[in-house]
């Protein structure tokens, strides 16, 4: 008769005893079919994390296979929502009964969304780094959401300084002479009349979510989007000339510091039901060789910090 393969794992001793808060895999790739309101099922390619504790202060590991084979069942057979995200969880547990009591799963994948362009009716793709990271600690389910939004951001202090600019410029082509409309609007489309322009940047608001905890479905779509109409100014993707030239005026009546835009979206999240959020503001400086940073959170105890 063949003889049973070792298993190390569970027979031999731990070399140094001790509870551990995570063991498990990384980067796992991992295809899924992905529900999220107000989309049609989508498949997304993502790379997992998979984790459970360890309690037991002897035991020499966990079983790994088992947390691969749980996520590959997710993968193949089901549809990820929070139900299936918390039916893997939970298995997790059990295949490690006498190991472990918690479990966790990080999730990072990027969701590709058809968006509108300002003007033209024109679409076109764009692509949002998503990462849902799920907590089961003794039953207790939690789930959180996040997602990365770009967009512009134009200085308010640069604006007033180029204005100042074409005032300056402007007295100095008209000081003592009689007014025309026709003049002057002639003089305004040319580089001479609008000799300086305000420095923009490209802006990145990173924002985490915890869902509530009855939560039934994802809402990706829904939370990218009034971020984006709070904002006003997300990066395009599909741009003809009439949709540039909109960009740009968003962008001059929407200027802001990082504190302007992390204090606009800690305001809206506050109007919504999350249980907590966290918001980091990165505007990537065009003048500036370092970045402007803002953080922002709910402020719920033992909540996020930032």
């Amino acid at each position: 008769m063949p003889t049973s393969m070792p298993d190390i794992a569970h027979s031999a001793d731990a070399l140094q005893t001790g509870t551990l808060e995570w063991v498990g895999m990384g980067d796992i790739e991992l295809p899924l079919q992905l529900a999220s309101k107000d989309l049609n099922e989508i498949p997304v390619n993502a790379k997992a994390d998979a984790f459970v504790s360890l309690d037991k202060p002897d035991a020499k590991g966990i079983h790994m296979s088992r947390l691969f084979l749980a996520l590959d069942t997710l993968s193949c057979e089901q549809t990820l929502t929070p139900t299936t995200l918390a039916a893997v969880l939970d298995q997790f547990v059990t295949t490690h009964k006498d190991l472990s009591n918690a479990a966790k799963v990080v999730l990072n994948f990027e969701l590709p969304l058809r968006r509108a362009s300002l003007l033209s009716g024109k679409q076109g793709w764009k692509s949002y780094p998503v990462t849902i990271t799920a907590t089961m600690k003794e039953q207790a389910l939690s789930i959180e959401l996040a997602v990365d939004v770009t967009y512009s951001s134009t200085c308010p202090c640069s604006a007033a300084l180029a204005r100042q600019l074409i005032q300056n410029a402007f007295e100095e082509k008209f000081a003592g002479q009689p007014l025309d409309h026709e003049s002057v609007h002639a003089w305004l489309g040319t580089t001479e009349g609008i000799l300086a322009t305000p420095h923009s940047q490209r802006s990145i608001a990173n924002i985490k979510v915890q869902l509530p905890a009855d939560v039934k479905e994802f809402d990706i779509k829904g939370l990218i989007d009034i971020a984006e109409q709070e904002l006003k100014t997300p990066v395009q993707a599909a741009v003809k000339r009439e949709d540039e030239q909109e960009f740009a005026r968003l962008n001059g009546q929407n200027l802001m510091f990082c504190e302007d835009a992390a204090r606009k979206l800690k305001a809206l999240l506050d109007k919504q039901d999350y249980r907590d959020f966290y918001v980091k503001i990165n505007h990537y400086e065009s003048l500036h060789a370092h970045d402007a940073v803002a953080y922002a959170v709910k402020g719920v105890e033992q909540g996020y910090i930032a």
